[in-house]
């Protein structure tokens, strides 16, 4: 692991976090990739039940790094698609990661790094957290990071965040569907330990089928979703977690 990402696990739960806290955990090219890196161990760690992604210091991630930024000015296109398709890719394999990622967004989410938490399939934030897309404000595009939002809110919210720009609050956040839950500054950590705990408790294949299939409908329509539906719902009464929940509830009963 390359020292811009610190991982650990341990009691079923995987913590990546990004460790740039003097650049607020800005983006470049080994943060990435460290953090791709931490998203393949937690993936063939079979004990690993909860993937948590963080930022270091007071900010979760505040977009691009500048140099990074200065870099794009002199590069090719071959080099700018490269570098457009490494932050893809990261979308991508959380995406396809096993396990349900959660984002623990304190500070400031902007740009790529507001990309970064909403690709997580739950994202806790504190009461302080800020979110948004200030791309345009440079003449950029936020590109990748629109397909995100755009599956969390609806067209009109999700152009208006995009084209001005705008910062809002967690609770703006909230209100609109872009993240799962706010919680208190002075508690947040107790907070998100408990909400993460009782989600490890789960079963963690009926939440790995869970995952790919609510994924997998994105792009299906009505009747092959269902179908896909029949599928899970099938290899889902085969494991070994399914069956000790039926005898538990059976014996309750």
């Amino acid at each position: 692991m390359n020292y811009k990402v610190l991982y650990s696990a341990g009691s079923g739960v995987a913590r990546i976090t990004l460790n740039r806290p003097d650049k607020r955990n800005a983006l470049d090219e080994e943060l990435i990739a460290g953090i791709r890196q931490a998203l393949v161990q937690s993936a063939q760690d079979e004990s690993v039940r909860i993937v948590l992604v963080t930022g270091a210091g007071g900010d979760f991630c505040a977009g691009a790094d500048l140099a990074a930024l200065q870099h794009t000015q002199d590069a090719g296109v071959i080099d700018n698609l490269a570098d457009a398709r490494r932050l893809a890719d990261l979308f991508l394999e959380m995406r396809h990661h096993p396990r349900p990622i959660v984002a623990l967004v304190r500070g400031r989410a902007l740009a790529g790094g507001c990309g970064i938490a909403t690709a997580a399939d739950i994202v806790l934030a504190a009461e302080s957290a800020q979110f948004g897309y200030p791309e345009t404000k440079i003449g950029f595009v936020p590109a990748m990071v629109m397909v995100i939002l755009r599956r969390s809110v609806t067209e009109h919210r999700a152009f208006e965040l995009l084209a001005t720009g705008e910062t809002i609050s967690a609770r703006t956040a909230l209100e609109i569907g872009l993240i799962n839950r706010v919680y208190a500054d002075d508690t947040f950590e107790a907070d998100a330990e408990a909400y993460v705990t009782q989600l490890a408790a789960r079963s963690s294949s009926a939440l790995a089928l869970t995952k790919s299939l609510l994924y997998q409908i994105d792009r299906m329509p009505f009747e092959a979703a269902l179908s896909a539906g029949v599928q899970t719902n099938t290899l889902a009464r085969l494991t070994d977690d399914y069956r000790r929940g039926i005898e538990q509830f059976l014996k309750r009963s």
